[in-house]
């Protein structure tokens, strides 16, 4: 994971392991944010993505003494459990949110012909992240959203990690292709 200390992180484990709160209250505030994000991007409600991220911690907790490096990073680790609690949430909750609701923040008012602009983009965006395969979906998620490393991506995945570069790869020219990018590169050339 970009900006992570994977050597850190783990002695961090190795604390909460044996009990130290305030390492695990460190690991906490290192994969939060990142957890959240993947999470939103996937429930497109912040108030569920809040809940669903603190379950996912809770989890952690409760597996932590269980947890063993065994070459796999922790933060695909955690990304696992992250996905787990997500599909779990899927299955149980069939409601999906407005996707305009993930990116709207209250008291930062854009104009309001800014605000129908964005929107249709963001609407475009949403259209052609239903167009990816799940698999694909699941990709850019972890890679982007939660800015996970492809290793990490793919230990969350429980695939290789040149599967997930794979769907990566995949994923962006098929956005590409459905948001007309092509066309704009071709254009550009000539």
């Amino acid at each position: 994971m970009t900006g992570v200390d994977e050597v850190a992180v783990l002695r961090l484990v190795a604390a909460a392991k044996q009990g130290d709160a305030m390492a695990f209250g460190r690991i906490f505030d290192i994969y939060h944010g990142r957890v959240h994000r993947y999470i939103v991007a996937h429930t497109h409600n912040p108030a569920d993505a809040e809940d669903l991220t603190q379950v996912v911690f809770l989890k952690a907790l409760e597996a932590l003494p269980r947890y063993e490096a065994r070459g796999i990073p922790f933060g695909g680790w955690l990304f696992r459990l992250a996905r787990n609690t997500v599909i779990d949430h899927a299955r149980t909750h069939r409601e999906h949110a407005d996707l305009g609701a993930v990116m709207e923040r209250p008291g930062n008012e854009p104009e309001p012909g800014a605000n129908a602009v964005a929107r249709e983009e963001i609407e475009a965006v949403g259209q052609a992240l239903v167009a990816l395969t799940d698999e694909q979906r699941e990709a850019i998620a972890l890679r982007f959203f939660a800015g996970l490393s492809a290793r990490e991506a793919a230990t969350a995945m429980g695939r290789q990690e040149g599967t997930v570069r794979g769907l990566q790869f995949r994923a962006i020219a098929a956005l590409r292709r459905h948001l007309g990018l092509d066309a704009d590169d071709e254009d550009r050339r000539r």
